[in-house]
């Protein structure tokens, strides 16, 4: 695993600007899955405009950038295929089979992807660019989703939507170490992030309306920090100070602060809204983010949260994916990079 560029922030390769090699000339995009219209819009972030529309497999969860960076992989859940993207030109390959792909990681050595095959009710260990299964790890548990890496990279911790567990998984041995369940009847875990430190996890909750705060190394039960109603996705802002959470329900994003673990700010989105997932602008200066229940996209500005654009997009908006971003490797989902 490429060894992080600062010991006490993990992201200190995602600064703005700081492009890798491979992903230079590549036009700024932002490719948005459409669950129920098996499309992808693509959206010219200069314009707030949609650019083109992709036709892909069924009921697309996310848009995942390879660990090498130089493709992106939509995640055709129901249509059991991943769809490859050329960021470089925007046109979209023949589909590779791979089953139940609601997710899509890496491991930070860069050899494997790692499926979130939700239904199946498995991790799927597969070769990073052919595919091909190496290792299936039956889970134990209803709704295996988002998950993110220890900072030596020798485990990640998973999310189990349905169940309201969380699981902790030897990279190497592609072994579940542990596994908890959450201490909230209903509970229903989504994201998953890691703090610049390494020190701390945090899970968003959309039943608990809130984040679950984490031990990783101990795996000790977590606590609740509430953030709004249907806490859902989680990004990490440029500078690595803050943390910005999608409140589902409620229509609004809450800003965490890294270094005290406290709420500075809740933006709300004048007339509503739904945003689910997305990332950050590769200046910092924007939050992008889906609108699940609306057909649309939201373009959120970092400095005060004020909107700058509501785009129409297709139905069911999801896993958006905001393309190229600094780092130097991708973890997978819509641009964990460091």
């Amino acid at each position: 695993m490429p060894p992080p560029l600062d010991p006490q922030d993990l992201y200190a390769a995602d600064r703005p600007g700081q492009l890798a090699d491979a992903v230079r000339g590549f036009p700024a995009r932002v490719y948005v899955p459409n669950t129920e219209s098996d499309t992808v819009s693509v959206i010219d972030p200069a314009t707030y405009q949609v650019v083109d529309t992709l036709h892909v497999g069924r009921q697309p969860q996310h848009v995942v950038p390879s660990w090498d960076l130089r493709t992106l992989w939509v995640n055709n859940d129901l249509g059991n295929s991943l769809t490859p993207i050329d960021p470089a030109t925007g046109t979209a390959g023949d589909p590779v089979d791979v089953h139940d792909p609601y997710n899509l990681y890496f491991t930070p050595d860069g050899r494997y992807a790692v499926v979130m095959a939700s239904a199946d009710h498995q991790l799927v260990f597969r070769d990073a660019h052919t595919m091909a299964v190496v290792k299936t790890v039956p889970t134990d548990c209803a709704g295996v989703n988002h998950a993110d890496f220890s900072p030596d990279g020798r485990y990640f911790i998973v999310s189990c939507e349905f169940s309201g567990e969380l699981l902790k998984v030897d990279t190497a041995a592609m072994t579940v170490l542990a596994k908890q369940r959450i201490p909230l009847d209903g509970s229903m875990p989504q994201d998953v992030k890691i703090s610049p430190d390494g020190r701390t996890w945090y899970v968003a909750d959309m039943k608990a309306d809130g984040v679950w705060v984490l031990n990783g190394d101990t795996f000790a039960p977590p606590t609740l920090l509430p953030t709004g109603r249907g806490a859902h996705g989680l990004y990490v802002s440029r500078d690595s100070k803050s943390l910005y959470v999608s409140n589902r329900g409620e229509g609004s994003i809450s800003v965490l602060d890294f270094a005290t673990g406290t709420l500075t700010a809740k933006w709300q989105l004048p007339g509503g809204g739904s945003p689910d997932m997305g990332g950050v602008s590769a200046d910092g200066s924007v939050l992008w983010l889906s609108g699940r229940y609306n057909a649309e996209v939201y373009a959120i500005s970092t400095a005060d949260g004020h909107l700058l654009a509501r785009i129409k997009v297709g139905s069911g908006p999801h896993g958006l994916c905001v393309y190229p971003q600094p780092g130097r490797y991708s973890l997978g989902h819509t641009g964990v990079l460091r």
